[in-house]
C-alpha cells in the first residue's frame, strides 16, 4: 500500500532542507496552500512548474443516470477541481 504525504510531511521537509524552525516551516507550508485555495476559489488557474496545473471546471446541469437501479436522475452543475500534470511529472511517474 503506498503511503499519503501530508502536510505534517511538508513541514518536515522545509524543515530538514531549507533550515527554518519547525514552526516557520508549518506557516510557510500553511501560506502556500492557503495562497493555492484562494487562487482556486477566484477560478484562477496554479501553475507550478515542473510539476502541473491545477485548474476549476464548470460542470453543467445534466441528466444522469443510478447505475445499480436505472433511475434518471439531474445532476446540478458545480465546479470541479481538476489536475494536468507537466511532462516532466509524467515522465518521472512512468519510470
Amino acid at each position: 500500500m503506498s503511503r499519503t504525504l501530508t502536510r505534517a510531511d511538508l513541514t518536515e521537509a522545509v524543515y530538514l532542507n531549507i533550515g527554518l524552525s519547525r514552526n516557520e516551516s508549518a506557516a510557510l507550508v500553511e501560506s502556500v496552500l492557503e495562497e493555492m485555495c484562494v487562487c482556486l476559489e477566484a477560478g484562477e488557474e496554479v501553475k507550478l512548474s515542473s510539476f502541473g496545473t491545477l485548474s476549476v471546471q464548470s460542470k453543467r446541469e445534466r441528466v444522469g443516470r443510478n447505475p445499480k437501479t436505472g433511475v434518471e436522475a439531474t445532476i446540478t452543475p458545480r465546479r470541479v477541481l481538476s489536475f494536468r500534470p507537466s511532462h516532466i511529472l509524467k515522465n518521472r511517474v512512468d519510470q
